[in-house]
């Protein structure tokens, strides 16, 4: 009889295969021989090819765009693993979709961010891995443990070799004041204070700047950009304000609808992001700058396979 090995594998779907090989790169395996298609009526089949009984399997499948075909692909790789006798099964999830609906803003809302929770443990997940949730309670909706990686450090590091001067951290929202205070100390210096209100969904308005950016090298600081409203109406409004240059930059380029186009027209420098989530052709442009975060994620997954602290990482 076989014994259970618990070697540690890696599979991946459709979502951000890309990564999925570079991670793999980085801890010296190779993807677990897998196919995820569709039947013709749009069902999504899983067919894993190599055996997997007694393993600790990492399934990396970012949930971004098409979300719900991501999110249920994941959903029946899980599935499958537990019933190939996996021993351990760890989402990996660098980009957790449905994160914004994290609470009822209004009543008769869902929370569909627990409800994701709720799914992902059902199918038989162990443990969930990812980076720059939206918010950070959303770990808290898990009963499994979750390790939220942050994807600041990389980004901080691209910035303090660019050797900028006159340098200031700029919040987008009072939601992003501890995401820029955390940013803002890597690079040794303040952060300033968008306030802004947002009428409806995927719209905002800049109402008033919290410190003094005139003159300086601003670097805008998001973990994530959906339609790019926000970021273009703030680094708009830093420059009225007489900023010097300003950039910008997220873990998470989800880039929908316009996003582009403002990107592009916006008076942003240089845009600098993760591939959390893979970009195609007809999101890239000249000012963009992608870092990978492979390296990170590679260390998260040796270090939960061999159950040594994650905290290191944070």
């Amino acid at each position: 009889m076989p014994s259970n090995t618990n070697e540690l594998k890696v599979i991946t779907g459709n979502a951000n295969p890309e990564i999925a090989k570079e991670v793999c790169d980085c801890l010296g395996t190779e993807l677990v021989n897998a196919k995820v298609s569709r039947f013709s009526d749009g069902e999504i089949g899983v067919q894993i090819e190599d055996s997997v009984r007694g393993d600790h399997v990492f399934v990396i499948q970012p949930t971004c765009p098409p979300v719900n075909d991501n999110l249920m692909e994941l959903l029946v790789m899980i599935d499958a693993l537990k019933r190939a006798s996996a021993k351990e099964i760890t989402a990996v999830v660098p980009y957790y979709g449905y994160a914004r609906q994290d609470r009822k803003a209004k009543p008769r809302d869902p929370i569909t961010a627990k409800l994701v929770a709720n799914l992902l443990t059902e199918a038989g997940a162990d443990r969930m891995l990812a980076i720059d949730l939206h918010a950070r309670q959303i770990q808290g909706f898990f009963d499994i443990p979750v390790d939220n990686l942050f994807g600041a450090p990389r980004l901080a590091d691209y910035f303090l070799e660019k050797k900028l001067e006159d340098v200031i951290v700029v919040a987008p929202d009072i939601g992003g004041v501890k995401r820029a205070r955390d940013f803002a100390d890597k690079l040794d210096t303040s952060i300033a204070i968008i306030d802004k209100r947002r009428p409806k969904a995927n719209v905002s308005e800049v109402m008033n700047i919290i410190g003094d950016v005139k003159d300086k090298t601003v670097i805008l600081v998001d973990d994530m950009i959906d339609t790019a409203g926000t970021i273009t109406n703030a680094a708009q409004a830093l420059k009225d304000r007489g900023a010097k240059e300003i950039y910008a930059t997220c873990s998470h380029p989800l880039f929908s609808g316009p996003a582009v186009e403002r990107l592009s027209n916006s008076p942003i420098t240089e845009l600098v992001v993760t591939n959390t989530i893979p970009l195609v052709d007809d999101k890239v442009m000249d000012k963009l700058t992608v870092l990978s975060v492979a390296p990170l994620l590679a260390e998260g997954i040796e270090r939960i396979h061999k159950d040594l602290p994650v905290s290191v990482l944070f």
